[in-house]
């Protein structure tokens, strides 16, 4: 299938999950960034695949997103980075073992992320 083709019912992201610590803290600072900047709730995670231009253009591969939507000024976008890295000192260079990858059902036309669904959970074992 050509993801070109696809209908918003039909657009899937990948995302690699945080451990339980690492989850709590970065939902914390999402949550301070919202209130301070707007924005939609959505779990922590690093998306690793989409299916769609546009939600790449909204998520990079190697970080994870702390904020989503497109309503912030380049100004307002640098304000939250600044914030965030006073709330917490280490985010920028956080690393962290992925503990689950995540199928999820986006709709990237939906900015509220009402409509995204968790499709499937893989848990990720040490062997």
């Amino acid at each position: 299938m050509d993801p070109t083709d696809q209908s918003p019912e039909e657009m899937y992201s990948v995302w690699a999950l945080p451990p339980e610590p690492v989850r709590r803290r970065l939902l914390g600072l999402m949550a301070s960034l919202r209130a301070a900047h707007g924005g939609a709730v959505f779990e922590p995670h690093a998306t690793m695949m989409a299916t769609s231009d546009h939600c790449r253009a909204h998520f990079d591969y190697q970080t994870s997103s702390l904020l989503y939507g497109d309503h912030l000024t380049e100004e307002e976008k640098a304000a939250a980075r600044k914030k965030a890295g006073e709330m917490d000192k280490g985010i920028f260079g956080l690393q962290f073992e992925i503990s689950e990858l995540a199928l999820y059902k986006t709709d990237p036309k939906d900015k509220s992320l009402e409509s995204w669904e968790l499709v499937e959970l893989c848990h990720l074992q040490k062997k």
